[in-house]
């Protein structure tokens, strides 16, 4: 099934009260008036774009260790995710389906992150739960996020809503400002150049991983130009 089949399956499912968290009438028109705003703000306009020059970044692992795109973009191209943590159920199925393609990817000669402002130990439940063979980052107060233009705050009424859900996200990052990006993937040339991007501010559509692969065939054929 494609990734946006299974995201449209769960939001469904959510909205109609059939999964164990059931949201009223009222907090689906909260989450849907956010996901509203942030598209008619335009800030995802203004997020870097292919074409543009990619932030440079080192960020740490679960495990502390840190990890540059300048290292990894000299070995090949970097696929970079960016998610809003564990606690959100379309980023997971995302990141399942990334991990589906990840032996397409590295075949390539490329690497693959995902980057969440979630703290480390929230980022090894990522790794953990989703069986994920690829390095999650902590970006600490979505500082590249932010680089990207990607990171948003929340509306106080929506924090509402996710502490509601348990979702406390000053906790799960660590960070009391409830800002997080917009789930964004990006392909990343050797030269630093960005060569696809894909930014959405609703949260619950995501493109298929298999785009990038194309991508990543067409900076190989570039580089053996």
């Amino acid at each position: 099934m494609a990734l946006q089949d299974r995201l449209d399956a769960f939001k469904a499912d959510f909205e109609a009260g059939r999964l164990a968290r059931k949201p009223t009438a009222e907090v689906i028109e909260k989450m849907r008036r956010a996901t509203a705003e942030l598209i008619n703000g335009a800030q995802a306009q203004g997020a870097k774009k292919a074409g543009d020059k990619a932030p440079s970044f080192t960020l740490r692992d679960p495990d502390g260790n840190p990890v540059s795109s300048r290292d990894l973009l000299a070995k090949g191209p970097l696929v970079v995710s960016f998610y809003r943590g564990v606690w959100c159920p379309y980023c997971n199925l995302e990141l399942q389906a990334l991990q589906s393609v990840l032996p397409e990817i590295v075949g390539r000669g490329a690497s693959l992150v995902a980057i969440s402002p979630q703290t480390a130990p929230n980022s090894r439940k990522s790794q953990r739960d989703n069986k994920l063979e690829f390095p999650i980052l902590s970006d600490v107060r979505s500082e590249v996020a932010d680089a990207f233009g990607i990171r948003f705050a929340l509306p106080d009424y929506l924090v509402e809503v996710y502490k509601g859900f348990g979702n406390d996200l000053s906790v799960v990052n660590d960070d009391p400002s409830w800002v997080l990006p917009m789930p964004a993937r990006y392909v990343i040339g050797t030269d630093g150049i960005i060569a696809y991007a894909e930014v959405n501010p609703d949260y619950t559509k995501r493109p298929d991983p298999s785009e990038l692969l194309p991508v990543l065939d067409r900076l190989n054929a570039s580089r053996a130009a």
